[in-house]
């Protein structure tokens, strides 16, 4: 029976070509349990933890964090039976470089895993050691077909085989990966390729001004840590040899390319510039704007809190703004549809979608059926989405079926905005900041709360009329929710 296993990147079933190694959960020699999480890889999606196929030891990895990786290369190669004695000897545990040229016989050992790296059913979400759960985090699926770049023919290399393999020997045809050493090639923690650094180390640089290029990693394969870039922020030499100081800028102007910074397009940001696009140069989409006395619906809010049942509640004026719209949705359901050809798709539930900042770019999670819920189940759903979505475990369920989406611009102190339809939605609404302004109320010019809603909206399927409507009632509603909510319920 075949021993070592390689393993190789799933498309997880969602029609990735690529994947970001983010980090190795384990290193070669480690023993690891069915299930147990071994590599986090970056997709257009999400941050996904891939668990492992076999319980065995590892015996090499063939990519270092930050390299990316097509969907069915190997990534890694498992022993799945090491207490039955060395392969070849010395090589159990060694670096993957150091080890020698495998024979015939123990190539013949070698299965390589299914073409595609389909992870078999039953595995994941299956108890993982520790009391995790080997569980996929990510997006919802595309809407449209995934495009596969052609795989190179040839054979494996099993682990860190060099030799050809014989053509009698029954192996699956995929590209031959180099295995890479654990250990850094030049001695000064890369090799002469991109650096490697997490996103929240590289962010760390960007915001203390350092330059990752200019620094020696000391974390694992000579990745650059968090205490590689606040030692250089701090001008203290690393231990392993002195900080290099810049040469004095010149007098003279430079417009180089030493002084532009390129940042590769991928994931998150890849993916929403893809759907941004799309949507952009198929629906039509016209934009209002109006501006809104919201004075008590700030009062109201500060009632809330202060009822005994709602003190640990999280209580935002984006709460009363998802209200608003729920409520004008019921008022006008045409505005919650979707344009499919030669119909329109109107919908009796609301998957409510809040646009999310987060480290890794915008993402649209939603509320399902929002619609059905109370105004305290509707604060606890938003702040768990929330909560979720900046903790990067946003699953793909809770990314797709949106139908309608706002976007609280006003966090960043504007005013508001022309948002961008997602893709298959028919409106989305942006909420500005909330500002004290003179305001005519009563006759009389006072310092009032005023904020300013901007609607964007599909062309094909909301008219002017309707569209004015839909925004002029929530506009009633933040103007006076009590009010609001007496006439129309």
């Amino acid at each position: 029976m075949s021993r070592i296993k390689e393993f190789n990147l799933p498309d997880l079933g969602e029609g990735l070509t690529e994947g970001e190694i983010l980090a190795w959960l384990v290193k070669v020699g480690d023993v690891i349990e069915l299930n147990q999480p071994i590599v986090e890889v970056e997709t257009a999606k999400a941050a996904v933890e891939i668990p492992a196929k076999w319980a065995g030891q590892v015996q090499a990895i063939f990519h270092p964090e930050g390299t990316t990786v097509e969907v069915g290369t190997p990534i890694i190669a498992i022993d799945t039976d090491p207490g039955a004695g060395p392969i070849e000897a010395s090589t159990t545990g060694a670096p993957a470089a150091d080890l020698p040229a495998p024979s015939a016989a123990s190539l013949a050992a070698v299965e390589v895993a299914p073409a595609e790296g389909a992870v078999e059913p039953g595995l994941i979400g299956g108890p993982a050691p520790g009391g995790r759960t080997a569980v996929l985090v990510g997006y919802g699926p595309r809407t449209t077909a995934a495009k596969r770049r052609p795989r190179k023919g040839g054979a494996p290399v099993p682990a860190q085989a060099a030799a050809p393999v014989a053509p009698a020997i029954p192996v699956a045809p995929a590209a031959p990966v180099a295995p890479v050493s654990t250990a850094p090639a030049n001695g000064h923690g890369r090799a002469g390729g991109p650096v490697l650094a997490k996103p929240p180390v590289r962010k760390l640089a960007k915001d203390l001004g350092v330059d990752l290029s200019t620094l020696t990693g000391s974390g694992p394969l000579g990745s650059i840590t968090r205490d590689d870039v606040q030692r250089a922020a701090s001008g203290t030499p690393a231990a392993a040899e002195p900080l290099t100081v810049a040469a004095p800028a010149t007098a003279a102007a430079s417009f180089g390319a030493d002084r532009e910074q390129r940042i590769p397009v991928k994931g998150v940001r890849k993916l929403t510039a893809e759907n941004m696009s799309r949507s952009a140069f198929t629906a039509p989409h016209v934009t209002e704007f109006l501006t809104v006395d919201v004075t008590r619906a700030m009062k109201a809010l500060d009632r809330l809190r202060g009822r005994r049942e709602w003190r640990d509640v999280r209580v935002s004026p984006l709460l009363l703004v998802a209200k608003a719209v729920l409520l004008a949705v019921r008022r006008h359901p045409m505005v919650n549809s979707t344009w499919a050809g030669d119909e329109i798709v109107v919908k009796d539930y609301v998957n409510l979608g809040i646009a999310a900042a987060t480290e890794r770019g915008l993402i649209v999670p939603n509320i399902k059926d929002a619609g059905r819920l109370s105004l305290r189940e509707l604060a606890d759903a938003m702040t768990d989405l929330v909560q979720t979505a900046k903790a990067g475990k946003t699953s793909p369920a809770d990314m797709s079926g949106g139908t309608l989406t706002i976007t609280n611009v006003g966090v960043f102190g504007v005013d508001t905005g022309t948002p961008i339809l997602p893709p298959g939605e028919s409106a989305i609404l942006a909420f500005g900041a909330v500002r004290e302004m003179p305001w005519v109320h009563k006759g009389k010019v006072r310092p009032r709360q005023v904020t300013t809603l901007g609607l964007s909206f599909d062309h094909r399927i909301i008219d002017g009329e309707l569209g004015s409507k839909f925004l002029r009632d929530i506009g009633d509603f933040l103007a006076d929710p009590e009010a609001a909510l007496l006439a129309w319920t």
